[in-house]
């Protein structure tokens, strides 16, 4: 019987060689070892021959920030993890080394790598392992299983980690004591073995710009732990001794700029650390940094930054006068920087008469600062000596105490009394309109009842005479009573000039009747 074996068609070919060239290109991009397989983001070494002897690293440190997983597998002469070699990934977050000849970890070994979150070093030849590498790490799982750690108090704080950390499972962790008898971790008791601690004399430190403080720190544990002082930022002139217990740590001719900054005392041995903080405050008179002239915003804005400690009260004065401030006037306070305060005297639609100078005064128990300013909002309306600012000026009214004593507002024309006087003028020539109209139509009714009153049994007679008068023209109507023989004139004020006639009929005036006997 013949067997047959199919081949590879070429397609499948072209790209099993596209592959393993991608994979060649990013073993030597790596510097991979020849027991390792290599990507861009993964490093596994699983084959024992020939087998790694140090910690694979890339050729260039750029090649590693992609790589998050490397895993090391049945390398027996790979007996330690040196400085800054897991430092080249500094994206890595698993790391495990497993069945291998590991009996060394240096202190400074994943200094770099903030992002670990798994190590698993199981099954090697670890008989110590210091803290020192693992504990500015936030790992969620450290596995130390199947090593032959040897009951001494720089593994304590295994024994420590294993008690305050939570597993879904306990590890067994064993190690050997002088008698070479194995003892459970949890188990394990050494004498003069204790965590520190570390304690301040002062958790409220306080001191006036200028003067000196110092502070203690009292530690204990076992063995004795070595202190230290953190005083990051620290300005001020400053000394420590840390021979004695208590430490002590001096700050001289504190300043200002000290004021926030935290001050800490390190306690640590092999078993572990402690620190115990607390932060400097530091009292200082005010101090007025910046102020310069108004700038235009959504409101006028004289801009400051204060220092000071306790906070400062601030007060503004215009031309010498306090100026009490208002919702047109206001000061506002917009970032608080520890003892440092920016803001700005805010002023809304201001105009030529908030022109002048302007003095901000900053006070507290310590001392008092003052600057001026002067500041220029518009020129004064029709005096020739430069445009208006603001279009929009006569729609606002200054309030007179926003300036207190210093403003005089007895001349000022405010937009409501404008308008009072134009719905004034409004209303007058309503009426004078309306007066004329009935005026009008009594003189038609009354030319009609003259006309018709000749044939009366009265015997009324009607004789009409137009005189004009400058201005007012007088139309005399000659009513003749038989019985009482009296003339009444009618006078009729049109409003009209000197060449008017009788004949106009779209005249508005005034109709005067006056009753005159016909003997005079």
């Amino acid at each position: 019987m013949v067997s047959w074996r199919r081949r590879p068609g070429p397609g499948l070919a072209r790209l099993w060689g596209l592959c393993c060239l991608v994979l060649g290109c990013w073993r030597g991009a790596l510097g991979c070892p020849a027991s390792c397989r290599c990507s861009s983001w993964r490093i596994w070494c699983t084959e024992p021959s020939p087998g790694i002897t140090s910690f694979p690293v890339p050729q260039r440190s750029a090649d590693g920030d992609n790589v998050t997983e490397i895993y090391i597998a049945n390398q027996r002469k790979l007996e330690s993890i040196n400085d800054n070699e897991v430092g080249y990934y500094i994206g890595l977050k698993n790391l495990t080394v497993v069945d291998s000849g590991l009996r060394f970890v240096s202190r400074q070994a994943f200094v770099k790598n903030v992002n670990l979150q798994y190590i698993n070093l199981s099954r090697n030849k670890l008989s110590s392992l210091s803290k020192k590498p693992f504990r500015h790490l936030g790992l969620s799982d450290l596995i130390l299983v199947d090593n032959p750690f040897k009951c001494s108090c720089e593994i304590m704080w295994i024994k420590k980690f294993q008690e305050t950390k939570f597993y879904p499972e306990t590890q067994d962790l064993y190690c050997i004591d002088d008698n070479n008898k194995t003892t459970a971790l949890l188990d394990m008791k050494v004498p003069n073995c204790d965590l520190p601690s570390a304690n301040l004399s002062n958790y409220n430190i306080t001191v006036v710009e200028g003067k000196s403080i110092t502070l203690y720190c009292d530690t204990t544990g076992g063995p004795p732990p070595n202190v230290s002082w953190v005083v990051t930022n620290l300005v001020s002139n400053h000394e420590s001794d840390t021979n004695k217990n208590p430490a002590s740590l001096t700050i001289k001719n504190v300043s200002s700029m000290d004021s926030g900054l935290w001050i800490s005392c390190v306690a640590e041995n092999i078993v572990g650390e402690d620190q115990a903080s607390a932060e400097l405050t530091v009292f200082f008179a005010p101090n007025i940094t910046f102020i310069e002239s108004p700038t235009p915003d959504h409101h006028w804005c004289i801009p400051f930054t204060v220092k000071g400690n306790p906070k400062p009260t601030l007060q503004w004065f215009y031309e010498g006068a306090v100026l009490n401030e208002s919702e047109y006037i206001c000061t506002k306070i917009h970032v608080i920087n520890q003892s440092e305060y920016h803001g700005c005297l805010q002023l809304d639609n201001p105009t030529h008469l908030n022109n002048g100078a302007y003095t901000l005064l900053a006070k507290n128990d310590y001392g008092e600062d003052e600057k001026r300013v002067d500041a220029h909002f518009m020129s004064v309306p029709g005096d020739g000596s430069g445009p208006i600012l603001d279009p929009d000026v006569y729609e606002y009214e200054t309030t007179p105490n926003d300036l207190g004593d210093a403003t005089n507002n007895s001349n000022q024309i405010t937009s409501t009394d404008v308008s009072n006087k134009e719905n004034e003028d409004s209303i007058t020539v309503y009426v004078v309109v309306g007066i004329a109209a009935l005026v009008c139509t009594g003189l038609v009714i009354t030319l009609i009842i003259l006309k018709f009153g000749r044939h009366s049994k009265f015997g009324m007679k009607v004789h009409g005479e137009v005189k004009g008068v400058g201005l007012v023209d007088q139309i005399w109507l000659s009513l003749q009573d038989c019985d009482n023989e009296e003339q009444v004139m009618v006078t009729v004020n049109s409003d009209v000039h000197n060449n008017s006639t009788a004949s106009d009929n779209n005249r508005l005036g005034f109709v005067l009747f006056h009753k005159i006997p016909l003997d005079g």
